[in-house]
């Protein structure tokens, strides 16, 4: 057992004998900012000022050779090897505010649809206790018993009293995962999930107008925070832009008007990079979104999708004005692996 120190908090949690930092903080309740999980994505890069610990196996480009000098680390992989490891982690960000995460919580799958061309969308309810969450985090799915690795799914509805989560997959050609989810997971299967985990939540403070930009799957968190903002009441404007290579892979499209009807304050627009339609916009984000909102600055953005369709969304609403502090994102990594909340917390942007 090692301990972990929060500087200059002064804050500590136990670490368990096999456990990464990372895991130490999650089950302690604190929210190290993090994604990939696998040493892929340096989001969960802090630096470590005391104390030794084996870094395992993380790529250059996430941590280089000149970091490691100066003592940083990837938390999501960082296991102690000494008796006490301080790190250098601001005290407002280390304040609580995740659930502990679980671990093969046993789900059945109650319901499964082809939602788009290559995504299908999964209903999940629990055999016993429910995952405990808030809109934006995300589980791992999968069937080690069949070597099927576990991979990370974002949650795509807010928490519900019955525990159900909906997951949307969508299939990759080389994922093993994802073709055993596309091609043998059937309704009535028992399933077992992990999480929920990541730090895609937001500012439960936020008073401003929001705007969410996701691109395939990384609809998924977008609907979820929405889910919960506009349930629990939130009153600034809220718009929602998907974009999608073309008609066949736009999904959700009903459950999106539906809202744009019951709330005031919603609309959304679906944008198409490779096919013209009269009802959807045309083109990348970086090409519509000037249009549409030509100053950012008192918007709070959340952005979903491939890390380079993030990465575009992130420089696109800078140039329009977005103030950094301001603007939430969750990249999906090929690597990427591993509340119903109260009543009164269910706003999330």
């Amino acid at each position: 057992m090692s301990r972990i120190i929060m500087q200059p908090s002064g804050k500590s949690v136990d670490c368990a004998y096999g456990d990464t930092v990372l895991m130490a903080l999650e089950k302690a309740g604190y929210a190290l900012p993090n994604n990939c999980r696998a040493g892929a994505c340096g989001e969960c890069k802090v630096k470590v000022t005391a104390g030794q610990f084996d870094q395992g196996m993380v790529l250059d480009m996430a941590l280089s050779q000149e970091e490691r000098r100066q003592g940083y680390g990837l938390m999501c992989m960082a296991k102690p090897i000494s008796d006490e490891l301080t790190i250098e982690w601001g005290t407002e960000d280390a304040k609580p505010k995740l659930f502990p995460p679980r671990e093969d919580a046993l789900f059945v799958l109650v319901d499964k649809r082809q939602v788009a061309e290559r995504v299908v969308e999964l209903r999940l309810r629990p055999v016993g206790q429910p995952i405990r969450y808030w809109p934006g985090q995300y589980v791992t799915l999968g069937n080690p018993r069949a070597d099927i690795p576990a991979r990370a799914y974002s949650i795509s509805n807010a928490p519900r009293p019955d525990g159900e989560l909906v997951l949307q997959v969508a299939r990759a050609d080389d994922g093993l995962t994802s073709q055993w989810v596309h091609d043998s997971l059937a309704v009535g299967d028992s399933v077992k999930l992990s999480g929920a985990y990541g730090t895609f939540i937001g500012d439960p403070g936020v008073d401003t107008p929001v705007l969410c930009l996701a691109a395939g799957t990384g609809l998924a968190p977008i609907l979820a925070l929405t889910e919960a903002a506009l349930r629990r009441g939130f009153r600034k404007p809220v718009t929602v832009i998907f974009s999608a290579r073309s008609e066949a892979d736009v999904y959700s499209r009903g459950m999106l008007a539906w809202w744009r009807t019951k709330h005031r304050n919603f609309d959304y627009k679906i944008t198409l990079t490779r096919e013209v339609r009269d009802d959807s916009l045309s083109g990348r984000i970086d090409s519509v979104l000037p249009g549409l909102f030509p100053d950012l600055s008192k918007h709070t953005v959340f952005a979903a999708g491939s890390p380079a369709f993030v990465d575009s969304c992130v420089a696109t609403v800078k140039a329009l004005g977005a103030l950094p502090e301001r603007v939430h994102t969750e990249g999906f990594f090929a690597q990427q692996q591993p509340v119903v909340a109260d009543a009164d917390h269910l706003l999330n942007f």
